[in-house]
């Protein structure tokens, strides 16, 4: 492995530990952060199955007020590493992201609490009137977030392949079949909170034709697509509050009982 590959791998690790506290580009997200581990290491196939099939897993997980949600920052970025590099298989990095999230999780927990130190001393030069100072502690917490998962990702490039793959193949199958349907039964609640925020009595509809048509075997991903956004122009185009404008929109609120996507649709 050449040395630019490993820089390449260490800068997407520390600007996927920076993006798991902005939220902004979702860098930190499995999907971009492990195909970006894999194109570059050259396996941008494996990165993308691995960082999807994570993505399904972590599609519940959010940051809500104060609670801090698994890190899929040092999930994504491990597990691509290791089955990019190390050479392990998509399964046992899928398995091996669960208890690295939990982990990365602790270790997001103690950096947060360091960095109240820097918030104390924003505060101080707040307080002073300078800029530039409260500029430096903010960008000061933000490096320690990078290198929450950087040096984590080095350590693992610093471990010889061998003693990875023989440590992995010394994990038994039972242990790594139970995480594998741990991370299922994961995926079912991740779906189930998001439908939970989309849930809608105008969109019920589409949920149930949805899995009328995911039994048809011969229709792909890409299909399944194409058939829901014509579905949603047409049910656009149909919709006689999308016709009218926005006049039906303060009679709609107040029948909907205080749903905010069905507000959203009589706006239409």
């Amino acid at each position: 492995m050449s040395i630019i590959t490993v820089i390449l791998i260490l800068i997407v690790a520390f600007i996927a530990g920076m993006e798991g506290i902005l939220d902004q580009f979702q860098f930190h997200q499995p999907i971009v952060a492990a195909t970006l581990i894999g194109l570059a290491t050259g396996k941008p196939l494996e990165g993308l199955l691995l960082g999807g099939t994570l993505q399904l897993i972590a599609l519940g997980w959010m940051n809500i007020g104060a609670a801090v949600a698994p890190d899929a920052a040092l999930a994504s970025v491990a597990s691509a590493i290791l089955v990019t590099v190390n050479g392990a298989s998509i399964t046992e990095g899928i398995a091996l992201a669960i208890p690295l999230a939990v982990a990365g999780q602790v270790l997001t927990m103690f950096v947060r609490t360091a960095t109240v130190a820097f918030a104390h001393g924003a505060d101080r030069k707040a307080a002073e009137g300078s800029f530039r100072g409260v500029e430096l502690y903010h960008l000061s917490a933000l490096v320690l977030q990078g290198l929450r998962i950087m040096i984590p990702a080095a350590i693992i490039l610093a471990v010889p392949a061998e003693l990875v793959t023989n440590a992995l193949n010394s994990i038994p199958d039972w242990l790594t079949g139970g995480l594998a349907v741990a991370g299922g039964f994961i995926v079912a609640v991740g779906y189930a909170m998001v439908i939970n925020m989309m849930a809608t009595p105008k969109l019920w509809i589409f949920f149930a034709l949805g899995f009328a048509l995911s039994a048809i075997g011969d229709l792909n991903l890409i299909a399944m697509g194409i058939i829901g956004v014509v579905l949603a122009l047409l049910y656009l185009q149909f919709s006689p509050e999308f016709n009218q404008g926005s006049g039906g929109g303060g009679g709609g609120s107040s029948s909907n009982g205080g749903d905010p996507l069905d507000d959203i649709l009589n706006d239409y």
